[in-house]
């Protein structure tokens, strides 16, 4: 009997990690259409150097990450790390394809190799973090 109830219990729980890695993912994709949106409108209406756009779009991916892993792992109390990688790879694929399908073309260069390695150590860091400051503050 004990033995059925604990695999019942990690059936629920891969269950709901991957619910909490697609959550994560949809949250950091919503936030970084809303930052480059606002970004964009900025860019619009004033005059900021050429150099300012590839370091605040890091700023807005990274942020993008950190709040998806934040809301995405809200319930998790473990596999901080492999979660937020998971996020953090699969935003930064989704972030391509939206933004690829918004810009009309799909550019394969050393770019998104840089983007997919980012997001990947961006997610894994901010997962740990975020799993541990909830065991900490309990």
């Amino acid at each position: 009997m004990k033995m059925r109830a604990k695999r019942v219990e990690k059936e629920k729980r891969g269950g709901g990690v991957l619910l909490s890695i697609v959550k994560g993912c949809l949250i950091a994709l919503c936030v970084s259409l809303v930052g480059i949106l606002i970004f964009g409108f900025c860019l619009k209406f004033t005059s900021l150097s050429d150099k300012l756009i590839t370091p605040i779009n890091q700023v807005i991916k990274g942020l993008s990450i950190f709040l998806g892993v934040l809301f995405g792992l809200k319930k998790q109390k473990e596999m901080g790390l492999v979660s937020g990688l998971l996020i953090g790879i699969i935003y930064t694929m989704l972030a391509f394809v939206v933004f690829s399908l918004l810009n009309g073309s799909f550019n394969f260069d050393r770019t998104l190799l840089n983007d997919v390695i980012f997001g990947t150590i961006i997610g894994g860091i901010c997962g740990i973090i975020c799993v541990n400051i909830k065991k900490s503050a309990r």
